[in-house]
């Protein structure tokens, strides 16, 4: 989502300023080895501690969960007001193994309380991108990450939902750029990361808060 949504629409003004720069990108969600596979960088959302010793990390953004349904959706089931309004309504789930689906939320009023509910629903699926789309077409209430559903949210096709708690061990809350380590880096990499964090690192408008 994030490759498709933000970056890709960055690169075009990117290749404007550089003509003579070639960029080849792959998108796909399994761990690269970045050195063996040829590659330069890497953008991986995920934890700090989950990041390789062996690279050269460093923060391009952060990010945030968003729990969020499509209008059409709250039109015909209503909209939750708790988190325990949840259980009675079509949660679409990112699977993490094979227990059952539960999502914890903390109180943004007071962070100390936290609340973990059992959630169900029709579908089931480990790309946002998917995820999103099923919000998109009113098959329920779903967590994503923040740069999966502004567009939408934007549209005014989707609408956050529970605004007073914040999802929390869903999913990481920043976005890295990752390289092999190396004692010499080629000048196009030094100069796509530098456009990199001086496009993505810039404060980005929040979501609108959801009508109520």
């Amino acid at each position: 989502a994030f490759s498709r949504q933000q970056l890709v629409p960055a690169i075009a003004p990117f290749l404007h300023q550089h003509p003579q720069l070639h960029l080849q990108l792959e998108v796909t969600d399994r761990l690269v080895s970045l050195a063996s596979e040829g590659f330069d960088l890497a953008i991986r959302h995920c934890r700090r501690e989950a990041l390789p010793d062996t690279h050269v990390a460093w923060p391009l953004c952060h990010t945030a969960t968003l729990i969020v349904a499509s209008a059409d959706y709250i039109r015909r089931y209503g909209r939750p007001e708790t988190p325990d309004d949840l259980r009675h309504h079509q949660c679409l789930t990112y699977p993490r193994g094979p227990q059952r689906p539960q999502w914890t939320f903390a109180s943004r009023q007071t962070p100390d309380e936290r609340v973990t509910i059992n959630v169900q629903g029709p579908f089931a699926t480990n790309n946002s991108e998917s995820l999103r789309d099923a919000v998109l077409a009113g098959l329920g209430v779903a967590l994503l990450p923040n740069f999966s559903a502004r567009e939408a949210i934007g549209r005014g096709l989707v609408q956050e939902l529970l605004p007073a708690w914040q999802p929390v061990e869903v999913f990481a809350d920043k976005l890295y750029v990752i390289r092999p380590y190396t004692p010499r880096v080629s000048r196009a990499v030094e100069t796509f990361s530098r456009y990199l964090k001086a496009t993505f690192s810039e404060p980005r408008p929040a979501p609108a808060p959801a009508p109520r």
